[in-house]
This record gives C-alpha cells, structure tokens and sequence, in this order.
C-alpha cells in the first residue's frame, strides 16, 4: 500500500476511515469530528432519500458504499483530492467504494449522483467501467439521479428538458461537444465552467435520450449485455442523431 499512498493519497486516508477521528454509529457513514451529533439523524436521513432513488432506478440497489462526510474544506480535500463541488466518489479495483461529502453543499442530488457511479462499478466491474465505458455515459447516468439541472422525472420531459439546456449551453448546436470527445474523465472535465457545462447538458441529453427510446428495461438489458462481454458499442446500441456536426440532423 506505499505505492498506492505516494499515487493516489485519497484512497489510503479512504480505506483506514475507521481508524481515524470521524465518528461512526453503524461503520457505514463516517462524519467528521466537527458536526455535531445532533445532526447525524438528519444528515443520515438525507443519505437515505439518495439510496432510495438508486434502488428505484437501478431496479435494486447492490452497491454499499462507505460515506464519508467532511464539514471542512481541508478534509474534503485530504478524502476526495479535490477542492471541486459538493461530492465525489471513489472505487477501487479490490471492492472498496467510498462516497465523499462535504457537508456544507451535499443534498440528495449530490449523494444520488455520487452513489449512481459506485452503482455502475459495483455492476459491471472496476476493471469494465474504468476501461470501456465512456465518462458521458457514467455522467449521463449519475444525472437521471440528480435533479439540479433538471428537475422533470418522466423519461419524455427528462429529455425535453436536457435538450432544451443542451441548446442553450450550445448556442443551438453551434458550440457542439461530440461525445467522443467527452469519452475520458479529463476530456470531460478539462476545460472551463461552460465547457463541463456543455459537457453535462450533451451527456444528459444523449442518455436521457437512450433511456427514452429504450424504456424500463433499457439499463438492465445494458447491464446484463455488459456483464456477459460485450462490447460497450454493442450494449449501448446507435447514438442519438443530436451529436453530429450536421445541422439538419441536429434540428431533429
């Protein structure tokens, strides 16, 4: 685990959250030694409400991630590596996940969002999701959890929504983001506030999409297509005709 420290620091601190000062109750949710204990119940009850919209659209929730609650922005950092946002979450090849949190800013959305990735991991794999699926479709995912963009649930009006903010942030397909060059985290996330926007809105558009023409059944299908060894392409199926550089494809 030396190397692993030098590397990836956030995860050490992760995996010996037990050991350290946060205050635990149950081992699954961690809070920092600032918060007061009056305020666990409702924290927990926040993480709940997340864990319930996983299990809903996932169709039963099978991932169990350790959450992690900081209230400064130093420990954010020390766990999440990173001064960015409410959230974040961590999974490692060896099984353990984590779900960071600050505190300050986390709400059911953030905790959906985050728990949405764990979810995925959890299903097909550490190795299968780092490798082959692509950060739109992981970021895709995360936000038919995560209603602060988009606050419609119905798949039609999810859709007619991100559409709608996709055609803002794009002046109307003008500024487009093609998903291949949103594929990879860096890709995703280099870049300023408007392009991680872009990147966003062009990733929920295009799932919330997927999941439309797909219906009930169209994740689990994904899923279990997955989980049997194929490719991402081949699950997946055809993207939608709204990221093309074709402006009559991109007015339909």
């Amino acid at each position: 685990m030396g190397s692993l420290f030098f590397l990836y620091p956030q995860i050490f601190y992760c995996e010996l959250i037990a050991f350290s000062k946060f205050n635990s109750t149950d081992k699954k949710v961690y809070f920092s030694p600032d918060i007061n204990r009056n305020k666990y119940k409702t924290l927990k009850s926040t993480v709940a409400l997340a864990e319930a919209r996983v299990d809903s659209f996932y169709q039963g929730k099978k991932s169990n991630p350790k959450i992690i609650i900081c209230l400064t922005a130093q420990q954010y950092k020390k766990y999440c590596s990173s001064n960015e946002g409410a959230g974040c979450s961590i999974g490692t090849p060896w099984g353990s996940s984590y779900v960071i949190l600050n505190a300050q800013g986390m709400n059911t959305d953030v905790i959906a969002h985050e728990m949405s990735h764990i979810e995925l991991l959890k299903r097909i794999g550490w190795w299968r999701t780092t490798n082959d699926i692509p950060q739109w479709f992981n970021e895709g995912l995360a936000l038919m959890l995560d209603r602060r963009f988009v606050s419609e649930a119905t798949p039609r009006e999810r859709y007619r929504a991100y559409r709608y903010e996709w055609r803002y942030y794009t002046r109307n397909g003008r500024d487009l983001l093609l998903l291949k060059d949103i594929s990879t985290m860096r890709e995703f996330f280099l870049g300023d506030q408007k392009h991680v926007m872009t990147a966003y809105m062009t990733a929920g558009m295009e799932v919330s999409y997927w999941l439309l023409l797909r219906r009930d059944a169209g994740l689990q299908r994904f899923i279990a297509s997955m989980q049997q060894g194929n490719s991402f392409e081949d699950a997946y199926g055809p993207m939608s005709p709204h990221h093309f550089k074709d402006s009559k494809k991109i007015s339909e």
